[in-house]
């Protein structure tokens, strides 16, 4: 039954394919910091947005402060230096997903019917240079939803760096509602932070997403970058706002970029550890509370980016893990189950059919939930994604799941189309 739905997807897509390439193509840029460069937004991605190449991850490494080609002009003063123009740009995505499953409640029935996410997200995105050495990015949400939830700032950072030889040294201030502590520094395209992978569906394809690394977090990266590599380390805590801070979570991570030929490579390690023990104020009950967290997770990945033949061919592997609770009251925000650890790895890799316009994609996971002895998770993804322009992508997953999670209730299938557009 799996290898004719297989085949059927396989199928949909060739039929696809010559409509998708009859779209004009257009060399549109990425538009914050394209309008402060001056640079197409192929200077900085590979194949596809968001995935950074070389270039990109340099110019995220120093802070977004680069004045590219000098085509916009700047105020400066001895100690000013920043763009004329407030750079902005207007980032949406809408989504459709649909699971084949009987279930009608309230968390599986949206899925099985069919949900229209519209929009599922919607920011406005302010950033670039402050000064010489100071950048910013901020994002600021008109979903509906987050508007009447007061999660209108999405994100924030401001890395503030100084040079010494060949490093950079930056300390990040940031936060963000659902990004997680990778969120303050992350040049791979594995999913180390949720925004930046191949795949829309992102536990299938990311050890790190699947892990549950994605939500609200603030605190400082600390990093020391080199073109080949950085150091990350990291004091946050879960969660936004205003707060009163006695102990943060730690998060350290550590990566290698080397390039052989023409293959840009990447490998790196992620750990969460420690206790935090934070102070807030609980506006239901007008009371000063103290929340506890504890997290225990690490992860590792790699990453490969470069042609086959004229084809940009991305590989990208992760694998993470996640240890079990031991107190039940003291739960690990990454396992809440007291019986297993909850491991997976991920393969996945994205093939430019057609180069910087059609890429088709597959991968698989390989999972255990750590509640049980019926706890594997295991998934094929297959997907297709399309840009018409430079910065304008469709893109289409579907996801094959197998073992014990997945029921008849919640679906055996998972398909999700998306259109993210920034202009």
């Amino acid at each position: 039954m799996q290898i004719k739905k297989l085949r059927i997807f396989l199928t949909s897509i060739g039929a696809l394919t010559p409509l998708l390439c009859s779209v004009p193509q257009q060399a549109s840029a990425t538009p914050v910091y394209a309008r402060q460069t001056g640079f197409s937004c192929a200077a900085c991605h590979f194949e596809q947005f968001p995935l950074l190449n070389a270039f990109g991850r340099s110019f995220k490494a120093n802070g977004y402060t680069d004045s590219g080609l000098g085509k916009q002009a700047k105020i400066e003063d001895d100690n000013l230096s920043l763009p004329s123009t407030l750079n902005a740009s207007f980032v949406s995505k809408l989504r459709y997903q649909k699971t084949n499953g009987t279930a009608t409640t309230v968390d599986a029935g949206p899925n099985n019917y069919g949900n229209i996410s519209f929009p599922d997200e919607a920011f406005l995105v302010i950033g670039g240079r402050v000064s010489k050495n100071i950048g910013f990015e901020v994002g600021l949400s008109v979903v509906p939803q987050d508007v009447t939830d007061g999660k209108i700032l999405t994100e924030f950072k401001m890395p503030v760096m100084t040079k010494v030889d060949d490093f950079t040294l930056s300390a990040i201030p940031f936060t963000t509602s659902s990004q997680g502590p990778a969120y303050g520094f992350e040049l791979l395209n594995t999913g180390a932070v949720e925004f930046a992978r191949a795949f829309e569906n992102a536990e299938e394809t990311s050890a790190q997403q699947y892990l549950g690394t994605a939500h609200a977090a603030s605190g400082v990266a600390l990093v020391v970058y080199h073109k080949y590599g950085y150091i990350n380390y990291t004091p946050y805590v879960m969660t936004q706002g205003n707060f009163g801070i006695k102990q943060p979570l730690n998060y350290i991570r550590g990566v290698v970029t080397p390039k052989i030929g023409d293959w840009d490579l990447g490998a790196g390690v992620q750990i969460w550890t420690g206790e935090s023990k934070v102070k807030y104020v609980d506006n239901a009950t007008s009371t000063f509370t103290t929340k506890e967290e504890h997290a225990d997770a690490w992860a590792f990945d790699l990453q490969g980016q470069g042609k086959i033949g004229n084809l940009p061919l991305g590989l990208y592997a992760t694998y993470g893990k996640a240890g079990k609770t031991i107190d039940p009251l003291d739960q690990n925000a990454y396992n809440d189950s007291t019986t297993g650890d909850k491991k997976v790895w991920t393969i996945s890799g994205m093939l430019g059919v057609i180069p910087d316009r059609l890429a088709l994609g597959a991968g698989y996971r390989k999972a255990n939930t750590g509640q049980g002895s019926a706890d594997s998770d295991d998934a094929v993804t297959l997907g297709l994604a399309f840009m018409p322009a430079r910065n304008i992508q469709f893109q289409l997953n579907h996801s094959f799941y197998m073992g014990d999670t997945h029921t008849s209730d919640n679906g055996k299938n998972l398909t999700t189309l998306v259109l993210y557009s920034a202009f």
